[in-house]
């Protein structure tokens, strides 16, 4: 893991849920780490939702001024660019597609001059609507990358049904991850399996996650 992880993806693909385990890994290496919640698009399933868990691990967590409220201001006070040359770890959980990526396209020029210390990972579901294809998810990508005036450095395979995610849907998933991975151009990171479905599946580039993020009729 780089020194600043950027996520990015479609609504719904599981980028806060993948934002919250990379946090959490990292804190549990001993790395100081900071969590930036930069959707300002979505009110729900947000990482401004764990300040409690994260303060708990020493997980710095800063989000928009208004997040969990019931006022819909986008309005955001911190310095990316400082955070970012700082020690600490930085994870920026991005809103959905391009309108959520326009926020990020605000820091772009500050995180650019990151380079090698920087990923830009852009998450996929097959199981959500505009990206059931590898041709809907590099389109979406590249309308992600132009709203954020950055490029992403790799495709994440987050495919999932949620409590419904069987190993035979992580697998049947592989190829379109690897598929549409190569038509952007980038490689493939990993691919997320929640922690108790891992053993079942034969896959060398498993990335075990715990469900944080999850709907209200199963809370």
């Amino acid at each position: 893991m780089k020194k600043i992880t950027v996520i990015t993806g479609h609504y719904g693909s599981g980028k806060t849920n993948l934002s919250v385990n990379l946090a959490v890994k990292a804190a549990q290496e001993g790395k100081e780490v900071t969590v930036v919640d930069l959707d300002l698009v979505n009110p729900y399933f947000r990482t401004a939702d764990f300040r409690e868990m994260f303060s708990g691990m020493g997980i710095k967590l800063i989000a928009p001024d208004f997040a969990c409220s019931n006022l819909d201001v986008p309005s955001i006070q911190f310095d990316i660019e400082q955070l970012a040359g700082s020690d600490s770890c930085l994870i920026i959980d991005v809103g959905g597609d391009d309108a959520g990526a326009f926020a990020l396209g605000r820091f772009s020029e500050a995180l650019n001059r990151f380079g090698d210390e920087l990923d830009m990972f852009y998450v996929l579901n097959q199981r959500r609507y505009l990206t059931e294809n590898s041709g809907e998810a590099v389109s979406l990508m590249f309308e992600i990358e132009k709203a954020a005036r950055m490029r992403h450095t790799a495709v994440v395979n987050n495919t999932n049904l949620g409590c419904e995610t069987t190993p035979a849907i992580i697998s049947q998933s592989d190829d379109f991850a690897r598929e549409t991975a190569a038509a952007a151009g980038l490689p493939l990171a990993f691919t997320t399996c929640p922690e108790e479905l891992c053993e079942l599946i034969d896959k060398p580039d498993i990335f075990p996650v715990k469900v944080y993020v999850k709907p209200l009729w199963d809370l």
